[in-house]
Formats: C-alpha cells, sequence, structure tokens
C-alpha cells in the first residue's frame, strides 16, 4: 500500500503554487486563508514581488470592510512564502500550478515536479482548458495528477472544476474534492474534455460576442449591456473577456477548436489581433475597454470589495 493511498486531506500542511502572477498569487491567498502554509514559486523575482504586494493589498481591503481582523489578516500573509526555485517543493504533498496557457510550457513542469517532488505528492493544474490527461502523462505519474481549476478572482469566486485525467485515480479524486471544500469552495466534477465545463459554454458566449462587435451589430458597451439587463449575468461578455485576460482567452478559443474541430469554437479574428497588439484587458490597460490609470493588481484589489 503506497502512502498516497493511506494519506488523509488532514496530513496535508503546505501547499506549493508554482506561477505567481495572477491566478497564481489569488489561489496562495485562498490556501493561506484556510490555513495551509504556502509556498509561492516563480522563477522571476518581480511577479513574486507584485503578488505578495496585492496580496497585502487585498487582504488590507478585506479588514477595511470587516471580514477579516488585522490580525488574521497578518496571519494569512504570514504563511505565504515567496520564492525562487522549484527545488523548495520536494517535501511538499500537493503542488498546485498555475503557470500560463501552454501546454508545451505545462508539460515541462510536470516532468520537473515529478523529479523533484515526492513519489506520493499529488500534483494539480489550474488549467482552463489543457488536457489532464496530457499533463499526467508528462509527470509519469498520471495516477496523481488532477485538474483544479480555480475561477478568476480565485478569493472570490467559489467554484472549483475538478477534472479527472483518463489515470487520475479515485483517491486522488476524493483528496482533491476534500481539498477544495477545505479551501471553501464548492466543487464539480467533470471529465477531462477540452474546455470541461466553464469554459465549454463560456468561451463559445464571449467569442460570438466578439464576432458580434466585429461585425457592427452594437457597440461593446451596448453588447454588455443587453447580456448584464437582459440576460441577467453580472458582467458583460466583452468586460469578462478583459477581465480573463484576451490571451487567455485566445489560447482557449484555439484549445477547443483544435482539439473538437468544430467551428463553432472558431476564435474571431478581431480577438486574435487584439491579443497580437498586445491589448489583452485590464492586465494591460487595455482589451475591449481603455483601463487608463488603472493596473492589474488595482483590478485585483477591487473585485475583493
Amino acid at each position: 500500500m503506497t502512502y498516497l493511498e493511506t494519506m488523509k486531506l488532514d496530513e496535508i500542511k503546505t501547499i506549493g503554487i508554482v506561477g505567481a502572477g495572477q491566478m497564481g498569487r489569488g489561489i496562495s491567498q485562498v490556501c493561506a486563508t484556510a490555513g495551509y502554509e504556502v509556498l509561492l514559486v516563480d522563477v522571476a523575482e518581480p511577479p513574486l514581488t507584485e503578488a505578495v504586494s496585492t496580496i497585502r493589498a487585498g487582504l488590507e481591503r478585506a479588514v477595511e470592510r470587516g471580514s477579516l481582523t488585522g490580525h488574521q489578516a497578518g496571519e494569512v500573509l504570514a504563511l505565504i512564502h515567496p520564492l525562487g526555485q522549484l527545488d523548495c517543493l520536494q517535501d511538499v504533498q500537493v503542488v498546485i500550478e498555475a503557470v500560463p496557457e501552454n501546454l508545451g510550457l505545462k508539460q515541462e513542469l510536470f516532468a520537473q515536479l515529478s523529479r523533484i517532488c515526492l513519489p506520493q505528492a499529488v500534483l494539480a493544474s489550474n488549467t482552463s482548458s489543457i488536457s489532464i490527461t496530457k499533463l499526467g502523462a508528462a509527470s509519469g505519474r498520471p495516477d496523481r495528477v488532477i485538474g483544479l481549476h480555480f475561477m478568476n478572482p480565485a478569493p472570490v469566486m467559489k467554484l472549483v472544476e475538478v477534472v479527472r485525467g483518463l489515470e487520475t485515480s479515485e483517491r486522488t479524486t476524493h483528496l482533491a474534492l476534500g481539498l477544495a471544500k477545505r479551501l471553501g469552495k464548492i466543487p464539480v466534477l467533470a471529465k477531462d474534455v477540452p474546455g470541461f465545463i466553464v469554459n465549454r459554454v463560456l468561451i463559445p458566449m464571449i467569442n460570438e460576442a466578439v464576432f458580434t462587435l466585429e461585425e457592427g451589430v452594437a457597440s461593446a458597451e451596448d453588447i454588455d449591456l443587453a447580456m448584464t439587463t437582459g440576460a441577467n449575468h453580472p458582467m458583460g461578455p466583452l468586460a469578462l473577456a478583459d477581465r480573463i485576460g484576451l490571451d487567455t482567452v485566445l489560447a482557449i478559443c484555439d484549445v477547443l477548436y483544435q482539439d473538437l474541430g468544430d467551428p463553432k469554437f472558431r476564435p474571431c479574428p478581431v480577438l486574435r489581433r487584439y491579443v497580437e497588439a498586445g491589448w489583452l484587458g485590464r492586465k494591460s490597460g487595455r482589451g475591449f475597454y481603455v483601463y487608463e490609470g488603472r493596473n492589474e493588481r488595482q483590478e485585483t484589489i477591487n473585485s475583493q470589495s
């Protein structure tokens, strides 16, 4: 009997997060808020510095609105340790990958993590569209690889998609479901198909909104207003695309189109041109809307208020 087969949720004390971008920092805050020690790893120093600053600012806002005390906010921040080397993850029991949505990059990372981490460690991916089965194969431990797809912004959104690869074990699945609940999230179990549940439905809607804009049916503002007031969506599809990041939306569109082969998933040319121009949405200051004087850090803080 392997350690994985006897591992209990209560034995997990430290969680490794790889990638200090918007999702990595959000997941780190969620894990630390739940009382877990967090090793936040990124190969570059600036993202780590910005991640700590953004998390601190978000916690300060939480104190201001009364959802946390100053002492609690300090305890959460103290549990997050920014680090620059993957080797620091050698003793953790769970690692959550949150690097950019690129198959080759993620496969290389999972191969590295498999060499570094304990044989019994569970490796999870926050991917929004890439095959967990492919990542499991790259790791050499497919029974211990699973998807944990947090919604953006992770500290606010309640849903986590738990995605089973072809060879993900039942024990790994149960552990992931239990961990998501411990983090205060609502887990849903999905098969390993392109886009899983949320993006299989959401991304085609966003893409169609971009086509609607390209064809001159209406302005971006009116398209979003129609969906917020006519379909009761909390945010219009173009504003939501700006929040997600147009590069991420395009990457998911490409995965859906390539893997499913259905023309309904073909990315709108305007979406691709915006990404090529560096108009990535809120994080770059411009997408379907212009965010003058605002940056990703401020938007993340605002989303937590």
